[in-house]
């Protein structure tokens, strides 16, 4: 039995172990038809062109885990941004951990979409805002079908969050093999601000496939900032697909930083239905042996006078390979859009590679729109100016291509976090950059 049949036949199970009543019954049933008819994306898919999950798919993955398995703070403290003060909504082995956890209902929701799935007091925010952005592409719907657990999350009106929500998933090997289905839904009210940080880890070496699905919804002059920091084991694998709908004058921004994993594919979908939106897209990546990222991107300009802002950095070594695969959409009605995108990229061995596509689809005649991609290698003389005042050749290295990623780094507004990657940089690039930012 292949996974897709799997997951169809677990289905039924999965159904009677969850409240029927929930009123995202019909939906999950119809997500489970969907993705019957749909299976997983081929290369024969143009989105996944040049992404085949063939070597993913063969593992024999568990799709519920058979006991559940304690870890302490200590045990894993190193993967929490723990020198700020935060909300957290942990889950091990896609089961939520209440003594690792630090949840809220003061003012705000930060608490379990499994609550939230459940309990009447959130099913208008649940009927109004659930499944409403996200596609029905095959694994989306995948998704859906076994949605159940993960990070719900409701900022009121006027709400200013004063300390970030960190989500963490851990994976601990019990299983030879686990598929994980986290769900996560994010509304914003008008006026409100929060700041994510989203983190997926496994603990061992075992295969973990984890399809994710995040739907976050700004409204009116709302604020979200959300980090994803993707820096897993050699044996991981994410398809982390998030959908970000805009209304009029919020400002959202996802960074996106991918340096471990054995695959990793971002899906991340920006629709904007308002006026003087902003949308802010950066990304850096850093990866080396037989990894595999890749970021297709979407924004959907709808109305006018608004904005957008693209910047995907890459680095790749060894036989590593990169997708990005960018779109920008200008409606007709969507004059006086900006719309900046850019894709610029290293390649530092001669197996490594990168396919990237920037695209615009504009139709509107008043626009600002501009797009490009760069592929080469490190500046010599650059390399040569810095050997010549003592550098040694690493170092110099190291410090070119940090300085090529620096300003997707300069915009992280949580300043913990900045020294955090910057620290995984230096790591990935085997030097001690000597700074702090």
């Amino acid at each position: 039995m292949d996974l897709k049949e799997k997951l169809v036949s677990s289905f039924l199970a999965f159904e009677n172990r969850v409240d029927v009543e929930t009123p995202i019954h019909d939906v999950r049933s119809e997500a489970i038809k969907t993705f019957e008819a749909k299976g997983f994306p081929t290369k024969k898919d143009e989105d996944w062109k040049y992404t085949s999950l063939k070597s993913v798919l063969k593992s024999d993955f568990s799709v519920f885990p058979k006991q559940e398995n304690a870890i302490e703070y200590t045990d894993v403290k190193k993967y929490f941004i723990h020198d700020i003060d935060s909300y957290k909504i942990i889950f091990i082995d896609g089961k939520y951990s209440s003594h690792l956890s630090q949840t809220t209902h003061d003012g705000i929701d930060v608490c379990l979409m499994s609550a939230a799935l459940t309990k009447p007091k959130y099913r208008l925010v649940i009927e109004n805002y659930f499944n409403k952005i996200a596609t029905k592409d095959s694994l989306s719907s995948l998704n859906t079908a076994f949605s159940q657990e993960g990070a719900y999350i409701h900022i009121p009106k006027n709400k200013l969050v004063e300390k970030p929500i960190q989500i963490l998933h851990f994976s601990t090997g019990n299983e030879a093999a686990l598929m994980l289905q986290p769900r996560n839904l994010v509304v914003v009210d008008e006026n409100a601000h929060v700041q994510i940080i989203e983190r997926h880890q496994s603990l061992t070496d075992n295969p973990v496939l984890t399809n994710s699905v995040t739907e976050i919804f700004a409204n009116k002059r709302a604020i979200v900032d959300y980090y994803k920091i993707q820096n897993d084991n050699k044996n991981a694998s994410l398809i982390d697909n998030t959908f970000i709908n805009q209304k009029r004058e919020s400002h959202v921004s996802v960074h996106t930083f991918s340096f471990g994993g054995q695959l990793t594919r971002n899906n991340l979908n920006f629709y904007q239905n308002g006026e003087r939106i902003d949308s802010t897209m950066k990304g850096i990546t850093i990866i080396g042996e037989k990894q595999h990222v890749d970021h297709n991107t979407l924004v959907h300009h709808i109305e006018p006078n608004c904005e957008s802002h693209q910047d995907y950095k890459g680095i790749f070594g060894d036989n590593a390979t990169g997708v990005f695969n960018g779109k920008v959409v200008v409606e007709k009605e969507a004059q006086k859009t900006n719309a900046f995108q850019a894709n610029n990229n290293i390649l530092l061995s001669d197996k490594a590679s990168i396919n990237t596509k920037p695209q615009l689809e504009i139709f509107a005649d008043d626009v600002k729109c501009s797009h490009g991609c760069t592929i080469g290698q490190l500046d010599e003389s650059a390399m040569f100016y810095m050997r010549s005042r003592g550098i040694p050749q690493k170092e110099a290295k190291a410090l070119l291509m940090y300085a090529f990623s620096n300003n997707v780094l300069s915009s992280v507004k949580i300043p913990e976090l900045k020294q955090r990657i910057t620290k995984i940089i230096a790591t990935k690039l085997g030097v001690n950059i000597g700074f702090d930012l």
